[in-house]
């Protein structure tokens, strides 16, 4: 089959969208910048995809994909049955590492009913106002009642494996039981199935597609090729938001002291829960309540005082935070970037383009861009 021709083919049949949000200028430590508007009024944006020629595809939690090229906008049909309920919706998007060649578009959602949902992992490629060629390819493996911690990010290696984060839909034991897809981070295969080199793959006693576990809800995932590292942050219920440094193959989270009056120790004398592991602890907990959600490590000319900085947002706080890293993956300096609130921010990415980008909302949501000050 011929391939189709991703950027063509995604700017046709478009209406125009005008941008009304005002370019603000942002003053930091180590630059000037400014807060440049790309789209705006979004219906609780969620995620934010970056292609090559400046197309931008958001996803919306209430279940729909809208696509902005030259201040243009539309929205893309053509996706799967999504439940929309609570936290859960269509949740994070990312294009293939090879998405000039395939126009692969892989995209994370709750698949469900009233009753009973899960988190699932689908693909497609864009074609005009249409997602075509829909490929539903992973569902985590227990479905549950709607609510809480659904996840989900989506970041991909550099060997093409795609990284998946599954929250523990509120219950924390789940997090701690590796038969159970939930409280965890997967690595997946272009076609969803668990790569053969996954750390878990042949241990008993574990789900082949787990890559970490122990995690309440990670919502932002990023991989540093650079420097071989595995970013992760999330909120935790003990009020420890936390920055993760992900270590195949092991348990990030839920340690006993992190809640004396939990049932968690109950339920393993009762189940087959794991609790002989060794617990990784976070590089950083933030002092405050952020809710993180959003992570990107930067690099590239447009930001040259910030090489291997990490860009956080905050659903609670409404910022947008810089943490300076050391070599030995410490936290040396916190800069919080935004002068004033714009609401809760849901996604930070840096494009193939070299920008930084900001997703930024709730009801009505606002994708920026950081540039430099010329």
């Amino acid at each position: 089959m011929e391939r189709l021709s991703a950027i063509p083919l995604a700017v046709l049949t478009m209406a125009v969208a005008t941008v009304h949000a005002e370019e603000t200028s942002l003053s930091t430590e180590q630059q000037e910048l400014r807060l440049v508007p790309v789209a705006e009024d979004l219906e609780h944006p969620w995620g934010l995809a970056v292609l090559p020629g400046e197309l931008f595809v958001v996803s919306e939690r209430t279940g729909q994909i809208q696509t902005f090229y030259n201040g243009e906008r539309q929205e893309v049909e053509g996706l799967p049955g999504i439940h929309v309920e609570g936290q859960g919706g269509l949740l994070d998007i990312a294009a293939s590492p090879d998405y000039p060649d395939t126009g692969w578009l892989y995209f994370a959602y709750s698949s469900g009913d009233d009753d009973a949902t899960a988190t699932a992992l689908a693909r497609g490629r864009l074609a005009g106002d249409q997602l075509v060629e829909v490929e539903e390819l992973f569902e985590q493996n227990r479905r549950s009642e709607p609510g809480p911690h659904g996840g989900a990010r989506l970041a991909w290696m550099g060997d093409d494996t795609l990284l998946m984060s599954v929250g523990d839909r509120g219950s924390p034991e789940r997090a701690e039981d590796t038969q159970d897809h939930a409280g965890s981070v997967l690595r997946l295969d272009p076609q969803g199935l668990a790569p053969d080199d996954n750390p878990m793959l042949e241990d008993a006693g574990y789900l082949p597609e787990i890559y970490s576990w122990g995690h309440s809800n990670v919502l932002g995932l990023a991989v540093d090729d650079d420097r071989g590292n595995v970013w992760a942050v999330e909120a935790r219920g003990n009020g420890h938001d936390e920055l993760l440094l992900i270590q195949r193959g092991e348990k990030h989270g839920w340690a006993e002291e992190e809640d004396e009056d939990s049932d968690i120790l109950e339920q393993v004398a009762s189940s087959e829960l794991f609790t002989e592991e060794e617990i990784i602890e976070p590089v950083h907990r933030f002092s405050e309540d952020v809710s993180p959600s959003g992570l990107a490590v930067v690099n590239g000319e447009y930001y040259p005082h910030w090489e291997g900085n990490l860009l956080i947002g905050g659903l609670d706080s409404g910022q947008l935070y810089r943490l300076e890293m050391s070599d030995s993956h410490e936290v040396t300096a916190v800069e919080e970037l935004f002068d004033e609130t714009r609401g809760p921010v849901r996604d930070v990415r840096q494009g193939p383009d070299g920008y930084l980008y900001v997703l930024v909302g709730d009801e009505r949501g606002t994708l920026y861009r950081l540039e430099p000050e010329e």
